[in-house]
């Protein structure tokens, strides 16, 4: 069977090749997964299935995927061997996961059906899981999930939006923080940790607590430098956390040390965007849409939204 397109996962959809909650799999429209590995020798192929929906595994998904993974078993494709699968992730960089870097990802879609191959060809550990879903199901859960998750106050204020697989910190008035990843279930629901929660529910509890939510998006770093301008310093700021931390880098002053927070920033990986999020998160408060980096360009200069006709001058 050749009458497939296959491509490397993009980063949201790596979540779906890990076992989810019975909301989210229902949602999605999966129908089970193959978990497999190569043997010793590396060329054998040990499988077993788990179903998760029996209605939605017909006679023509059975035979559909049969075909499928049959296919990817023939001479120098993926799942023909550890050696095959091993030369596939090191020559496709771009399949490799975001949420779990040392798996990769792939997808293979037919006309009703996606199957989301997880990778991993290192020897002793299982080399495939792979999910199956109506494509469909999967597709739309994606879309809609990719709005946000909305955080609100009781009275529906919205607070600020998490993406889909982000965390946050709750933070109560006295005792431990604790920090939870969320997921999207619809516009009205969220999972918060393993907990299902209408918005509205959730925002009454933590008021009535008192508890303080703090979004830990995974599009900031863990940490950064930040120029402290009042202090003619260079501190380091930490996600979620207030204020800043003293670095032991000597004290600079105006462009000198702008320009040397960029750049130790860049060696680290953080972006002007990010480091400028950040710095206004630590300031401001996590919740600010200045912590957000999709708020700022390239250089780090927020983005001005276009204007809405009509709108007052």
């Amino acid at each position: 069977m050749n009458d497939y397109l296959k491509r490397p996962m993009i980063g949201t959809e790596d979540k779906y090749t890990f076992r989810q909650s019975s909301q989210i799999s229902g949602q999605t429209g999966l129908i089970g997964y193959l978990r497999a590995d190569f043997g010793g020798n590396g060329n054998e192929f040990f499988s077993s299935w788990e179903d998760w929906d029996t209605e939605r595994k017909t006679p023509d998904f059975k035979q559909e995927f049969d075909d499928v993974i049959n296919s990817l078993r023939e001479e120098g494709d993926i799942l023909s061997g550890r050696t095959a699968m091993s030369k596939y992730c090191r020559e496709t960089p771009q399949s490799k996961m975001t949420i779990e870097p040392h798996f990769y990802g792939v997808r293979v879609d037919t006309e009703q059906y996606a199957y989301l191959l997880r990778l991993n060809p290192n020897k002793g550990d299982y080399n495939l899981y792979c999910y199956c879903y109506e494509r469909q199901w999967l597709d739309n859960h994606m879309r809609k999930a990719e709005k946000g998750i909305r955080f609100i106050t009781p009275d529906y204020k919205e607070l600020f939006r998490l993406a889909d697989g982000d965390s946050i910190r709750i933070k109560p008035p006295d005792g431990e923080e604790s920090d939870r990843v969320c997921r999207y279930i619809d516009d009205y629901h969220v999972e918060v940790g393993q907990n299902l929660f209408h918005i509205c529910e959730f925002a009454e509890i933590m008021q009535r607590n008192g508890n303080t939510v703090i979004p830990l998006r995974s599009s900031l770093p863990e940490s950064c430098y930040a120029y402290i301008e009042t202090a003619n310093e260079i501190g380091i700021v930490k996600k979620g956390e207030s204020g800043y931390y003293r670095s032991d880098l000597s004290p600079v002053y105006g462009e000198n040390g702008r320009e040397l927070v960029d750049e130790l920033n860049s060696r680290n990986g953080v972006t002007k965007a990010q480091s400028e999020a950040m710095k206004a998160g630590s300031m401001f408060g996590w919740a600010v849409p200045a912590a957000d980096p999709k708020n700022y360009d390239d250089n780090g200069e927020p983005v001005k939204k276009p204007k809405v006709r009509g709108e007052a001058r």
